[in-house]
């Protein structure tokens, strides 16, 4: 009997919490990026100010926890946790995909999270496979039901094709998101699901008239090796094979930069030292899952909490050492890139 997507689910979680997911042979290439001391920065602490707005809405620090989950008993405590922390420190809450609920619309309590979080900005999620075979109303009709303020389109090529019985067939894909970006009336973010984006697809992106990308680099989670883990040989194969497939998030965030994008940093953001890096990159916000997913595993509400302060106290700490009052500034603070992350810029042709 094929397996359902609960099941996948449920499995999802259990390896991301027990397993070795992460990248081995690659990483973020953040340790390629240096920001300048600042010995003297005039500045106290206290008025740093770390706020943005992304799609529209204040955020209190530039922080999204990204899409991990839904569609079984445990994934509904997850997101209902998981926003609860984005409510009480004022960040962006994401979906996992929603593509179980608009298969058995019994599932659909385990994405509601919105009397949880009134104020939070609030992300839907579906993979851009099923949005390709659907019409924008009933995209739309997705996101309405969650109450979300924006639809997160994810493209997750690499894991389908290691996925047993995943999707084969990417065709359409910049079609589909030209037409939702002009006929959906909620914002469009694209994201990739570890791999990033290149500067080339960027280009495809902006010429679409997407105005919010999530680079989602390799360097965190590899959900390669999370499909490994699950499969039978041929793709358990495949899987090892292509492990440390991707583009690093620093190197993807520094090859957008100059298309105008409003910027998501994930894939392997762990820290606020991360965080203030991303965003000397020219991140407008940063996205993590995996360690606030363990801290609530381990803690529940009060230790995913406690992991969103220690990114805020780094990400506070960096502005201050480089003198950088605000955000703005710190996106205008210089930055020292090693020489394998220029390779990647370089290679890709490009960034400012």
């Amino acid at each position: 009997m094929p397996e359902s997507i609960s099941e996948r689910k449920r499995s999802h979680l259990e390896l991301c919490q027990a397993e070795e997911v992460e990248y081995s042979g690659k990483t973020t290439l953040f340790e390629e990026v240096d920001l300048v001391h600042d010995a003297l920065p005039e500045l106290a602490v206290d008025e740093i100010d770390v706020a943005t707005q992304l799609l529209g809405k204040r955020l209190r620090a530039p922080l999204l926890i990204t899409g991990m989950t839904g569609g079984t008993d445990e994934a509904s405590a997850i997101n209902r946790g998981l926003a609860l922390v984005a409510e009480e420190h004022g960040i962006a809450f994401g979906l996992g995909s929603q593509r179980a609920m608009q298969r058995t619309p019994d599932l659909a309590y385990t994405f509601e999270v919105r009397r949880h979080a009134p104020t939070t900005l609030v992300l839907a999620n579906l993979g851009l496979v099923q949005a390709t075979a659907q019409p924008t109303g009933a995209v739309e009709r997705l996101a309405r039901a969650v109450g979300a303020d924006a639809v997160c389109l994810h493209l997750n090529p690499a894991q389908e094709l290691i996925q047993s019985g995943g999707d084969r067939d990417f065709r359409h894909g910049l079609e589909t998101l030209g037409r939702l970006v002009r006929e959906l009336p909620l914002p469009v973010v694209v994201k990739e699901t570890g791999c990033g984006i290149s500067r080339g697809v960027g280009e495809r992106l902006a010429g679409a008239g997407v105005r919010t990308v999530d680079v989602s680099g390799s360097g965190g989670t590899s959900w390669i090796k999370v499909e490994a883990l699950r499969a039978g040989a041929p793709e358990r194969e495949l899987g090892t094979l292509f492990a440390d497939w991707g583009i690093p998030t620093a190197a993807a965030l520094a090859g957008l930069r100059g298309l105008g994008f409003e910027l998501i940093a994930s894939g392997g953001i762990r820290s606020g030292l991360d965080v203030a890096k991303a965003i000397a990159l020219g991140a407008h916000t940063a996205g993590v899952a995996l360690p606030v997913f363990r801290a609530y595993r381990s803690g529940g509400v009060a230790a995913a909490g406690e992991f969103i302060e220690r990114l805020i106290a780094g990400l506070k700490t960096a502005m201050v050492l480089t003198g950088s009052r605000d955000l703005d500034a710190l996106r205008r603070a210089p930055v020292v890139l090693g020489g394998r992350l220029r390779e990647w810029v370089n290679a890709g042709g490009g960034g400012e």
